[in-house]
């Protein structure tokens, strides 16, 4: 069928229920809208479903919820891994309870146990619980920090990480295959209840999270000696990190944590900001507000789902909130964690260090001063989570930290996902330290560009949406992949990385190498001077991203520099 066709079928068939139907009636004669809805199935790609709510092929809904998920039983049932059963977690977004719930009622009609939260909780305590239970997979319903109309469906494997090859094509195979939504498994609640199948989890589970957490503090004494002076603001956007949060910095003995009133409470709507994206400086109007009127020392912002964290902190000398990246605030957990445990004995021969390929250089730097294994992994928190294991399993090296620039990072174990908890707690544990030698975060991270080098990095996105914009961006990584250029700007390239080829080329020598990593539609550009730029297109927005890093003499001069740098290779990518 064509999308006409399958926009009738979906009007007329009663299958889809009455409001479904009726919300579809109403864009007759609206043919872009009708294009947009119909012209493809929401992609299950390799991290799940992302997309729009509403009715359609194309969007997110019960519908499109129950298919994906009955793939995904599909697969399950194929590994035998019905009776391990399946965690099942939700956020703060619209329709995020109803489409958690459909996917387990899903899952129970074909025999398979869940254990769904009883109410919004974090995606890195779904990594978690999954892990605790003893699941074979888990499945988290947010769409992280994407705008209110969104939501989205990822899947987590027994190893706690967000499916990984080959399982991420095997599970994709198996939802491909349910081209008829008469193949759709459900069955309602109280016979799943009385089967034994659906099964509800709630405090005892984030009581042991709680306690992982805690288990990484590495000097309780300092949060105690500076419980009464440091001031600590934190949002939660409207979001999952609200309870955990507050209940973490509680138990550690933090005595003056000031929550934003106005979005401490869950709204799918994200009523107060326009984007709930802690990488937006807009989305923390409100907390620098009251940052300003509670003289706070550090500013945090957690997304939605509570895996991505923004930070804030003073600056000593002009007294203004600095913000910071999310590589800049990795870096600071990243060097206190190694300087304390070399200080203390525990950090490990074989520690490893773990960046996604855009994250910033200044890890390299660190993992080098501190003689630990620096290991990069493709985009997706999902590949750093995927050494843990493979480090559990191949008994090579100790993880020691991981993060990735978007904001993301993780210390210790207990998930293998971003954890803005758990990097909550860590950075205020550095903020105590700093705050009892009379630092702030600021002044910390000022200390790391002198010791290692001024590292500044950037992220340019376009957003290309529909049929047309998909062909955009694809044009876009043809033109640079067929001609790659000599030089971006003054940045001489010394070789290119492709990473959907598996080839290096040096551009001096011409010589071709093999890349180890996985197949992946990436051109990353190794530059003069320790510098660097990368082009890839989104796997879950309509957006193609260029990343970009340099290392300056100063601050000033870095992102003077970043800025030479950004402008060139958006020129060349047009």
């Amino acid at each position: 069928m064509d999308y006409k066709e399958t926009y009738r079928f979906w009007c007329a068939n009663e299958y889809f229920d009455e409001s479904t139907r009726t919300e579809l009636k109403n864009i007759a004669g609206d043919e872009k809208e009708i294009e947009d809805r119909f012209y493809r199935d929401l992609e299950f790609g390799t991290g799940g479903l992302r997309g729009v709510i509403g009715a359609g092929t194309n969007r997110m809904n019960v519908y499109t919820v129950r298919k994906a998920t009955q793939g995904l039983a599909n697969f399950i049932i194929a590994e035998n891994g019905q009776d391990k059963g399946v965690a099942i977690a939700f956020d703060s977004r619209n329709m995020s309870p109803e489409f958690s719930r459909e996917a387990a009622l899903c899952l129970n009609a074909n025999g398979i146990k869940t254990y769904r939260f009883d109410s919004l909780r974090p995606t890195p305590e779904l990594s978690f619980a999954l892990r605790e239970l003893g699941c074979i997979a888990g499945i988290v319903i947010t769409a992280s920090h994407n705008p209110p109309e969104y939501n989205g469906y990822k899947v987590y494997w027994e190893d706690g990480a967000q499916i990984t090859a080959p399982k991420d094509k095997q599970i994709i195979a198996e939802v491909n295959k349910v081209t008829d939504y008469a193949m759709v498994k459900t069955m309602p609640e109280a016979d799943a209840v009385a089967a034994g199948l659906y099964h509800t989890i709630g405090e005892e589970i984030d009581d042991k999270y709680i306690e992982a957490l805690k288990m990484q503090i590495i000097h309780p004494e300092y949060i105690q000696k500076a419980a009464e002076d440091i001031k600590i603001v934190y949002t939660p956007l409207h979001g999952t990190g609200n309870l955990p949060v507050r209940r973490v910095l509680k138990e550690l003995g933090f005595k003056h944590v000031f929550v934003v009133p106005e979005q401490e409470l869950p709204d799918g709507n994200f009523s107060t900001v326009s984007y709930p994206n802690p990488e937006d400086p807009k989305a923390f109007k409100l907390a620098l507000e009251l940052a300003e009127k509670v003289d706070a020392d550090i500013v945090l912002a957690t997304d939605p789902d509570a895996d991505r964290l923004g930070v804030y902190a003073k600056d000593t000398k002009t007294g203004e909130y600095v913000s910071f990246t999310g590589n800049m605030s990795g870096m600071v957990i990243a060097e206190y964690i190694l300087n304390k445990r070399k200080e203390n004995g525990t950090l490990p021969e074989n520690g490893a260090l773990v960046k996604t390929i855009v994250t910033t250089n200044m890890a390299d730097a660190l993992a080098k001063a501190y003689n630990v294994k620096l290991i990069e992994v493709l985009t997706g928190f999902k590949f750093i989570g995927e050494q843990i294991k493979f480090f559990e399993q191949q008994h090579t090296y100790a993880y020691v930290f991981g993060l990735e620039e978007s904001y993301g990072c993780l210390v210790g174990t207990h998930a293998r996902d971003k954890d803005a908890v758990v990097a909550v707690m860590a950075l205020c544990e550095v903020a105590a330290c700093c705050k009892l030698n009379g630092m702030t975060l600021w002044d910390k991270m000022l200390e790391i560009y002198d010791k290692y080098g001024y590292y500044r990095e950037g992220l340019e996105s376009i957003t290309l949406k529909g049929i047309d914009g998909v062909e955009k961006i694809q044009n876009m990584m043809n033109k640079l992949r067929e001609n790659p250029p000599a030089a971006f700007g003054d940045f001489k390239v010394l070789a290119v990385r492709d990473y959907k080829s598996s080839k290096r080329l040096d551009m001096e020598t011409k010589e071709i190498s093999d890349l180890e990593l996985p197949v992946s539609n990436v051109l990353y550009y190794e530059l003069e001077n320790d510098a660097w730029c990368c082009a890839r297109p989104s796997g879950t927005e309509p957006k193609i991203k260029f990343y970009m890093g340099v290392k300056g003499n100063s601050i000033d001069h870095a992102d003077t520099m970043l800025k030479k740098l950004t402008n060139a290779l958006l020129a060349l990518a047009k």
